[in-house]
């Protein structure tokens, strides 16, 4: 099970979140998010484990208290493909 892990302080590291979750299971792997540019941490994540205790550390950890920021955690859902409904540098009108 993939499971979404928000609101983390920006100095948490992977040995940190897998620490926590490892509590209630094996952690099979640990992603935090970072910025493409900067590579400073995004503030949320991913850990994977098994469903049964994916569930408990889902239901346990929400709303927990971790170096000072309350987490958000729920099972991650799949990524939404982009496609190509954003805004595209070259359809900016000019001249107005």
């Amino acid at each position: 099970m993939k499971i979404y892990v928000g609101n983390l302080s920006y100095t948490c590291t992977e040995e940190d979140l897998k620490r926590e979750f490892e509590v209630y299971g094996a952690v099979t792997s640990v992603t935090l998010i970072k910025d493409r540019e900067t590579n400073k941490p995004r503030g949320f994540g991913f850990i994977e484990m098994a469903d049964e205790d994916g569930k408990k550390a889902i239901d346990t950890m929400n709303g927990k208290d971790v170096m000072g920021r309350n987490l958000v955690v729920n099972e991650a859902r799949p990524k939404e493909s982009r496609g190509n409904d954003g805004p595209r540098r070259d359809n900016f009108r000019r001249g107005r």
